[in-house]
Formats: C-alpha cells, sequence, structure tokens
C-alpha cells in the first residue's frame, strides 16, 4: 500500500467547502454521509437530487428555476439538462459588484494592472452596451484572438452577457490554425491585440490579422485591444478600431439577458493535429455548474483566495480559471513565459501576490525541477495551499519534488479531463490524502468508470476511461454536424450508450486514479497495450534526458517502440547512453517496453496546449500526410522525423 505524500488536517476538513455541501446533502434528504466516498456514490447514484443540490449550494443566480433536472437520463447522447431555467453565465460570474479585487494581470516584465469586482463589472456594462450597439444579438458569434489579458476576461463575459457566444484562440496561433477554427463559425466581432511578448521578444499580430480579417467576410468589427503599442498603426486592416474608441461615450448597461440553460455559451476546438478541428459547442448552465463545482467544492475555493493558472486563451483552462470569478477568488492572469527571465519568477509573483492556488502542467513543474529551482527554500509561500496540475500525466517523481522543493505542507490536485466537456473527470479533494503518482478522486456527478476491452468495468487494471451516465457539461452539438454524426462517432462508438473518452488510465483500490496517456497513442507491441507516460516517468528522471516522445511503428507485421530523445545540453547519445536507458526501462518497466530504436532529436513537438502530439509523429515516420500544422506550437519538429535511415532497419 503507497503511504500518502499529504493528508488534510482536521481543522481543515472543518473548514472545506466539500464538508459543508455533505452537511447540507445530509440535512436535505436525512441521509448521514461523513466522508468524500459516500458522497461520490450518492451523487453517481441520484444525478437529478445532486445537481439541484449542488445548484442552491452554489446559489445559481436565475431568472427562472428549472422545472426538471434531467430529461431522458438514459440517453447519451440526447440527455437534457435543466428544462424550464432562465439565466445568464456572466452574470452568475459578476455576482461580487465590491471593491475586493478580481483580476491581477500580470504582463511578461512585471507590468501589473488590478482591477476590483466593481470596476470589471463597470467594464463589462460598457463593452456590453458597445456591442449591442454594433448590432450582437443572443446566439451571435463574437472571438478572441488574444494574450491573457483583463481585456479578454471583460470581452468574454460583455459577450455573453447578450447570449452571444464567445470562443478563443492565443495569438501564438498562426493565420491558417485560426481560420481553420473561426472560419467555421463566422464570428461577427473579432477582438484582438496588436501583439504580445513570449520569452522577451515582441510578436507582432497586425500582419496576422489583415489576412484573418480579409478571409473572415462575416466579422463586421474588429477590436484591437494595445498590448504592445499604446496607438497601434491600424491602417490596411478592414472593421478595425481600437478598443477604447469602441467604447468610448458608452455607459448604459443592456443587462444580462436571460436564457435557456441549454443556450450555448463557447465553442471549443479540439487539437486539429490529425485534421480539421471539430467545434464543440457547449451550454451555459453546464458548463457554469460543472465549473462552479470543480473550483468550489474540489478546489475549495473562496472569496480569500488567489489563484493563478498558467494557461493560454486557446486552451480550456482558461476558461476554467474565469469560472473562478463566481468564487468572489482574486484571478491573476499571467501573460508571457513561465521561465522569463529565470524559473523562479513565477514563485517570486506567487510570494508577492499572495498566491493560495498555483495552476500548472506535468510538464512546467518537470521542467522546473530539471532547473534546479528549489521556490520553497527561496522564497515565503506561506499562503500557497494547493498546486494543480494538469495536460498530460504528473509522473510520481514530480509529486516527490513539489513536497521535496515547494512546499511539504500542500494538497498537490493532479486534475483530468478536457476540452471536450471544458472541465475534469478526475480533480482533487480535499478531504482525503495525496498518493504520488495518483489523481484524488473522480469528479462528484460523474459516473467514472475504466472498461476493459470487453465493456466491463475494472478495478485496478488499465483500460478506457469512460463515464457511463450523461453530464451537464457535455457538448450540446459539434458545429455544422446536423445530425449529430460526428458527435457520436467522437465518442459513443466504441461503446455504445457510454462516453469513451480516450485517455488510458487506471482506477485504484483508493478511489483514485492513474493516467498512462491517450489510449489513442498507447503503444502495443506484441499486442499489449502501454501507455506512453510511463515511458516518459522514466526517461525523463535521466539528467541526459531534456524531453522525449515514443510512437509505435509498424514493422513486419507486428509493431515496434521508437523513443526519440531530446537531450540536455551538451550531452549526446552514445551506445552507452543508450544501453542505460534501455535498462532502467527493462528493469523498472518490462521488457516489452524497451524500445527497438532510440534516436535523438533536436525538437519535441508539442499542440498549442503543450501536450505532445504522437499521432502526428506517428503519421509522419509512416510517411502519412499531417494536417492543420498550424495547431502545433512548433510545426517545424515535424521535419524532424520524416525519412530517418534509423527507422528502415
Amino acid at each position: 500500500m503507497k503511504e500518502p505524500l499529504w493528508r488534510p488536517t482536521a481543522a481543515q476538513r472543518d473548514r472545506a467547502a466539500m464538508t459543508r455541501f455533505i452537511a447540507f446533502v445530509n440535512a436535505r434528504h436525512g441521509t448521514s454521509f461523513s466522508g468524500y466516498d459516500e458522497l461520490y456514490r450518492w451523487s453517481v447514484t441520484e444525478l437529478s437530487l445532486f445537481w439541484a443540490d449542488l445548484w442552491d449550494f452554489l446559489g445559481i443566480i436565475a431568472s427562472r428555476r428549472f422545472d426538471r433536472v434531467l430529461d431522458e437520463p438514459a440517453t447519451m447522447p440526447g440527455a437534457r439538462w435543466f428544462a424550464g431555467a432562465r439565466l445568464n453565465f456572466a452574470e452568475n460570474l459578476l455576482r461580487y459588484r465590491d471593491d475586493r479585487p478580481a483580476l491581477v494581470g500580470i504582463a511578461e516584465g512585471g507590468e501589473t494592472r488590478r482591477l476590483s469586482y466593481a470596476g470589471l463589472f463597470d467594464q463589462v456594462a460598457r463593452l456590453a452596451a458597445a456591442l449591442k450597439d454594433a448590432g450582437v444579438t443572443a446566439g451571435d458569434r463574437v472571438a478572441g484572438f488574444l494574450p491573457n489579458l483583463p481585456e479578454t476576461v471583460v470581452a468574454m463575459l460583455a459577450a455573453t452577457s447578450l447570449g452571444a457566444v464567445w470562443s478563443s484562440c492565443s495569438p501564438d496561433f498562426g493565420s491558417r490554425g485560426v481560420l481553420d477554427r473561426f472560419g467555421q463559425i463566422g464570428p461577427k466581432i473579432l477582438f484582438a491585440a496588436d501583439g504580445y511578448r513570449y520569452r522577451g521578444r515582441r510578436f507582432d499580430s497586425l500582419a496576422r490579422l489583415r489576412e484573418i480579417v480579409s478571409a473572415l467576410p462575416g466579422v463586421e468589427r474588429l477590436v484591437v485591444v494595445p498590448s504592445l503599442d499604446e496607438e497601434p498603426d491600424l491602417r490596411g486592416i478592414p472593421q478595425a478600431v481600437r478598443y477604447a474608441d469602441f467604447t468610448a461615450g458608452q455607459a448604459a448597461f443592456p443587462g444580462f439577458v436571460q436564457l435557456p440553460a441549454d443556450h450555448p455559451l463557447y465553442i471549443m476546438y479540439s487539437s486539429g493535429t490529425t485534421g480539421p478541428p471539430k467545434c464543440l459547442v457547449q451550454g451555459a448552465a453546464g458548463i457554469l455548474l460543472n465549473q462552479f463545482k470543480e473550483l468550489a467544492l474540489h478546489t475549495d475555493l473562496g472569496r480569500d483566495d488567489t489563484i493563478i493558472y498558467l494557461t493560454t486563451c486557446g486552451w480550456m483552462m482558461w476558461n476554467w480559471l474565469v469560472c473562478a470569478l463566481a468564487t468572489g477568488a482574486t484571478v491573476v492572469l499571467y501573460e508571457g513565459h513561465p521561465f522569463h527571465p529565470d524559473p523562479g519568477y513565477l514563485w517570486r509573483l506567487a510570494r508577492d501576490e499572495g498566491i493560495t492556488v498555483f495552476g500548472t502542467s506535468a510538464r512546467y513543474l518537470a521542467a522546473l525541477e530539471k532547473s534546479g529551482a528549489r521556490p520553497g527554500r527561496e522564497y515565503d509561500l506561506s499562503r500557497l495551499r494547493t498546486v494543480l496540475s494538469t495536460g498530460s500525466p504528473l509522473a510520481p517523481e514530480s509529486f516527490a519534488y513539489v513536497y521535496r522543493e515547494i512546499k511539504a505542507d500542500l494538497q498537490l490536485a493532479s486534475i483530468s479531463g478536457g476540452t471536450d466537456l471544458n472541465g475534469c473527470f478526475a480533480l482533487g479533494n480535499p478531504l482525503g490524502p495525496v498518493y504520488p503518482g495518483e489523481l484524488q478522486c473522480r469528479g462528484l456527478g460523474m459516473r467514472v468508470a475504466v472498461f476493459d476491452e470487453a465493456g466491463r468495468a475494472v478495478v485496478g487494471k488499465p483500460g478506457e476511461l469512460v463515464c457511463t451516465a450523461p453530464f451537464p457539461s457535455m457538448p450540446l452539438s459539434f458545429w455544422h454536424d446536423p445530425d449529430g454524426a460526428k458527435y457520436r462517432h467522437a465518442y459513443f462508438e466504441r461503446f455504445p450508450g457510454v462516453w469513451t473518452h480516450g485517455d488510458w488510465c487506471e482506477l485504484t483500490e483508493s478511489g483514485g486514479l492513474i493516467i498512462y496517456g491517450r489510449s489513442d497513442a498507447t503503444l502495443n507491441p506484441g499486442g499489449v497495450r502501454i501507455g506512453t507516460a510511463e515511458l516518459y516517468r522514466l526517461v525523463e528522471t535521466l539528467p541526459e534526458i531534456a524531453d522525449s516522445l515514443a510512437v509505435g511503428q509498424r514493422w513486419e507485421g507486428d509493431e515496434r517502440v521508437i523513443l526519440f530523445v531530446r537531450l540536455a545540453a551538451g550531452t549526446t547519445l552514445t551506445d552507452e547512453l543508450a544501453e542505460r536507458i534501455r535498462r532502467a526501462i527493462r528493469e523498472q518497466l518490462s521488457p516489452r517496453h524497451v524500445p527497438a530504436r532510440i534516436i535523438a532529436v533536436a525538437d519535441i513537438p508539442y499542440t498549442i496546449s503543450m501536450k505532445k502530439v504522437e499521432l502526428a509523429v506517428r503519421k509522419v515516420i509512416h510517411g502519412e500526410p499531417v494536417k492543420n500544422r498550424d495547431a502545433l506550437a512548433n510545426p517545424e519538429a515535424l521535419d524532424l522525423y520524416r525519412d530517418l535511415p534509423e527507422l528502415q532497419r
């Protein structure tokens, strides 16, 4: 049995919002739940009762309460949530109107802007009035091609206050990547910045904006936020107007438009690395309830908290982070490279801003350890109580690093879900222990299981992560998918009537989850499926290895494992190092994990949301085309894998 790395104290358990929610449920239903496991089992058995209780506990603002929580509960897809309700997403995020800090925008280099809850509401009201004057009505698409700025949050809230549908890309997307997304949905208004800063460099966006707007004939206004220059030169850019000019003279707030629970809120996008990105339409009430639950209960976020998440506006964690406004917490928006000018920068920021919840990626934590940083010894992190990690599986070694070098007394919550649901299937549990390499619990109201190849639920064995009952943040539909065929194909063909998420994982005896990687990227030598995360976890602990990527290559009627490694500076891939890698894999994993070839490469390709792209590399080594290279942060890296002589023998 693993030993926990952390347990909450009795005082922490007593203070937790999860404990208050358990008491709320017990009082309402006469139950006697005493801990998370009992509450979870009830939440996935009594779906309607749970989501109704959550609605009331969180104090959802609505002009009309729902008539029924769930229609067609046995139907996936097709279940309908909160029929009869009328509400507005933005109104729920703007429930506070006081002088406490709402947003802290911090740009690379340290420029800081602060906005109170009262100030945030005022800015949203002015922009909403300008959007209404520009003809924006419920159902129109409003898009953002923006850095992680306060204006980005204001634009989203102003648009959704009117019932418009918000969609965003980060400015590091190329023109083709933006058009592959926004070209499908036809935005009426496009918000953009004149550029952004990253790792000490300026990146101008105006040339791309000329190309993008010219290719989007439906855009009636391009509203440009000054990020690089106070007065950006907009000559020659169709429909362009400066942000300050667009909002000048606006005063009367048009009010929060009250809409059905399933009114579209967001259009999100699949990664687009193996074909055109799918446009996922997500509903207002479902996203609000599920994200609010994850933040208020699973993250225990409240008015006294300050939260940061290292994200861009092209990743669903931005949407998740912004929903923290519903809890009344202070949201820190960081725009820039996390290691600029040095690996300690964000921890000085955490110290100075009194951050209590620090959200990041597994890749960042691994890189931080490689850098030799010891934040807990160098900075006062007394306010820090939670570290969140997502994007890829967090290795046990990274768990150990966090507790050794960041802080021994905090909750490390590795969380996992996806853009598809704009939330999580597995999360933190402020009432339970943290075990190395494990996600603490399945999310309340999410009937998550692990299926074997025959569709049987298993515990303690790897399999497919599934959800066997509807949940409110399921996509309403895919854009341009009138009969739902693309939607059903994406999630419901593997096990009919069951959501198959595409993660290869294991449900542990303690109720936690271990994620081994994407199931479509698992290795399959000799017919035995192996998660890539297991390899990365081991290989990347070696000091000579800066990064790695593993794929399966079709070979002589079977599949063999190919391991690509990006070496640390000053290191070469010698026969001795290759043998040491193989020996470590053989002894610590299994002989089946041992790669047939180990090949040094100069770079590992990643998506814009910083996920390794095994499938695209697999296509390249098999001579197959890779579509939508603009979905990658470093598309040129794919060329490094083409026609490698090592793969021909």
